[in-house]
């Protein structure tokens, strides 16, 4: 199976106010565009998957009060996890080390608050599911702006998730490097890493109104991977040395040498 079909929408790696959306203002000049050129042109850095597990070594996650210990353990606990309750998904183990390789925007250079915590689509009213919803949006003045501040707001009902944009995040960029990279996963995995950290829509059960038939489709997916990201995090810490020829084995099936970042 192929990878989920290219955005049809706006590029969700540029963070924009969403008069800067090519169907709202027609003045691009009055928009404040905070691009992330540098990591959507992928020319960070060349490295193959394990070479990006490794990097995760030097970051905890200051958003994660479960895991005080590197993302890279974590990754093979979501991992080993997964092919225990799942055998013979090979596809699905690989996901849990993948999950949160775009992690590394942060030892590049990115701030944590740019790279982790939960994601939510931009252009309408927060839901109410969305963490500190009543604290972070108080000032924020697209909720004073009747384009912005339905529920709708700049989309259509059931337009889909490939057409909302979303806040930056490690999920947006490591789904782009799935797909500029050509990973031979199928959709459920794009999914499973687009929307791992989408709490309010997978969990908090919020904004359906935007989801299309095949969203919800792979909706269950999602919250099937979200119980071994969640649940897998403890403090006996994986023989990653035994666990590193298998995982080997499933990157060069599906997403062999060495990537672009």
């Amino acid at each position: 199976m192929g990878s989920i079909p290219p955005n049809q929408g706006p590029d969700p790696s540029l963070v924009y106010r969403p008069e800067g959306h090519p169907e709202a203002a027609k003045d691009k000049g009055s928009f404040r565009n905070y691009t992330h050129a540098q990591f959507r042109s992928f020319s960070y850095k060349r490295m193959a998957v394990l070479e990006a597990v490794d990097m995760l070594d030097r970051l905890v996650d200051e958003s994660d009060p479960d895991v005080d210990f590197p993302n890279s353990f974590h990754a093979f606990q979501t991992a080993e996890g997964i092919r225990q309750a799942h055998p013979n998904k090979d596809w699905f183990h690989l996901v849990g080390l993948l999950h949160d390789l775009g992690k590394v925007l942060a030892l590049a250079g990115e701030p944590q608050w740019a790279v982790v915590g939960d994601t939510f689509p931009v252009g309408c009213r927060p839901q109410a599911s969305v963490v500190f919803h009543d604290s972070t949006f108080q000032d924020n003045p697209d909720l004073q702006d009747p384009r912005y501040s339905s529920d709708l707001g700049m989309y259509q009902p059931h337009c889909g998730l490939e057409n909302v944009l979303m806040s930056w995040g490690h999920d947006e960029y490591m789904y782009q490097v799935m797909k500029f990279n050509n990973f031979s996963l199928p959709p459920e995995a794009f999914y499973m890493i687009r929307f791992h950290s989408f709490y309010p829509w997978h969990t908090g059960g919020d904004y359906r109104h935007l989801c299309s038939e095949q969203d919800l489709a792979m909706l269950p997916w999602v919250q099937e991977f979200n119980k071994f990201d969640l649940y897998t995090k403890c403090p006996d810490l994986p023989d990653v040395g035994q666990l590193r020829p298998y995982y080997q084995g499933l990157i060069d099936k599906y997403c062999p040498g060495v990537l672009s970042w």
